[in-house]
């Protein structure tokens, strides 16, 4: 269900100038009163909000740089996506698997099921890979038994 309610401009200003360009009314200005309209919608737990713009094409992507501390790796990824979803993509990219693997982002490892967004993640945003220790360990071990 979609809502349109009409505002006058002066009830809302907007304190930056950048603020005031995207504020601009989507049908033209109808003359004297410089009203536009905002449009809502109502989400499925019935809270009333702002319509947001249809513009982005759906889900956000970032584009995370993967450090491994000899080379660089570009991943496209969901904004919203978790630590675990860039691991999987990293396993293809890398050839290790995602229990091999550890992520550091701002200098703290992150789990699988911490979500991108929630800790600031941003597009261009460095993001460290390391091989398990452990693993790393185990695998040697394994290569130099007789």
């Amino acid at each position: 269900m979609m809502i349109k309610l009409r505002y006058s401009k002066r009830l809302f200003k907007r304190s930056s100038s950048s603020s005031k360009q995207q504020a601009a009314p989507r049908g033209g200005d109808n003359g004297g009163g410089g009203a536009g309209e905002i449009e809502w919608e109502v989400r499925p737990g019935g809270m009333l909000v702002q319509k947001r713009e249809e513009g982005r094409g759906g889900q956000e992507t970032v584009t995370v740089r993967v450090s491994t501390g000899f080379s660089w790796h570009h991943v496209s990824i969901g904004a919203t996506s978790t630590f675990g979803e860039l691991k999987v993509m990293l396993s293809m990219v890398t050839g290790l698997k995602t229990r091999e693997q550890r992520l550091l982002f701002r200098g703290k490892e992150r789990d699988d099921t911490d979500h991108l967004h929630m800790v600031g993640v941003r597009d261009k945003d460095k993001v460290l890979l390391l091989e398990d220790p452990a693993l790393k360990d185990m695998k040697l071990r394994a290569l130099s038994a007789p």
